[in-house]
């Protein structure tokens, strides 16, 4: 296939790009190699990929709206899997508009690219964070999700409709995926895993949120990338086309060639327990600064994904203490620490 990916100097685009291109696929990305972290990271990844013969790339802005179609134009793709995005939920606190820059306007010109280039299928990355301040765990993605509780988590929301519009309008298969708390090696230095172990092994404290009473579904980055290359071969199809037996809690839209589904390990995994696996990697004690709640986090994630095994077969199930490790491997080796 003829994969576009935008993202792929991103920690998500960089591991899906690595897998495709590993499968013999062309891949072309497109990346605005933005400095909220460090683009360093952001080039080596790209210098990674451009070891394979089939991948190709060039920057540009999602709000580009004319290189967005000059770059999909030329690379004539069969498939555009959506990654890019202005990222992280504190920064959304801060700077909202670069978010409903990137996050609407760009998505939107990604869609507009894929309508126009006729896509048989077009994936876009959602989040968790939709699911706000819902309550009902797992979370599963036929339930209500009303409640963001972030400009992030919104405009993530906001790309859920604008796709199923487009679906609807244009006949166009499209597939939001949810992740959930993704980590592992050459990951986000914003993130939390890269934040902790950065911290112990400089001797600096860690700021412990809502004093430690917090559970996520770490969900390791191979896997997701499994998780989403499997569902590239699952277009949605539409209204008319449908035959057959209809898949028990199945998001896919009775409108449109349209589903949502959730990506993650299936594993409410308690923050103490996660610190407690770092340090054991490190070999070291963290010192632990208890803190209050930050403003828009929630106290728990946890995902159903039975529907991604039941349109896959796979369900990701690396245990967080083998992730961690590798993690702490790849971190010592890059940092040299």
């Amino acid at each position: 296939m003829r994969i576009l990916i935008t993202g792929t100097a991103g920690f998500i685009g960089f591991h899906l790009a690595r897998l495709l291109l590993n499968e013999g696929h062309r891949v072309h990305g497109y990346d605005g190699m933005t400095d909220y972290y460090d683009v360093s990271l952001k080039r080596k990844r790209h210098d990674l990929l451009l070891q394979f013969e089939d991948f190709s790339a060039n920057e540009g802005m999602l709000e580009d709206d004319d290189l967005v179609w000059q770059t999909v134009k030329t690379f004539q793709p069969d498939v555009i899997v959506h990654l890019a995005a202005q990222a992280g939920v504190r920064y959304s606190l801060e700077n909202p508009r670069a978010y409903l820059d990137s996050n609407v306007i760009g998505t939107f010109n990604v869609m507009e690219a894929a309508r126009r280039m006729s896509v048989r299928h077009l994936l876009m990355a959602s989040t968790s964070s939709v699911y706000g301040a819902n309550e009902t765990m797992p979370f599963t993605e036929t339930e209500k999700a009303d409640t963001q509780l972030t400009i992030y988590a919104a405009t993530k929301k906001a790309n859920e409709s604008m796709a199923h519009a487009y679906a609807h309008l244009w006949n166009l298969p499209t597939t939001m995926f949810r992740f959930f708390t993704v980590y592992g090696p050459m990951g986000r230095p914003d993130l939390a895993l890269f934040k902790f172990v950065r911290a112990i092994l400089t001797g600096q404290p860690i700021d412990v949120y809502n004093h430690g009473d917090m559970y996520r579904d770490f969900t390791y980055v191979d896997d997701l990338a499994r998780g989403i290359r499997l569902l590239i071969d699952v277009a949605p199809l539409s209204p008319e086309h449908r035959d057959g037996v209809a898949i028990e809690g199945d998001s896919l839209s009775s409108a449109a060639p349209f589903r949502i589904v959730n990506i993650g390990n299936s594993a409410k995994v308690r923050l103490l327990d996660f610190i407690e696996a770092i340090e054991d990697s490190l070999g070291m004690e963290a010192k632990r600064n208890y803190m209050p709640m930050q403003t828009g986090d929630v106290p728990a994630t946890f995902a159903d994904t039975t529907l991604l095994q039941s349109l896959t077969g796979y369900r990701p199930q690396t245990d967080y203490r083998e992730g961690v490790s590798r993690f702490v491997a790849w971190f010592r080796e890059y940092h040299r620490m």
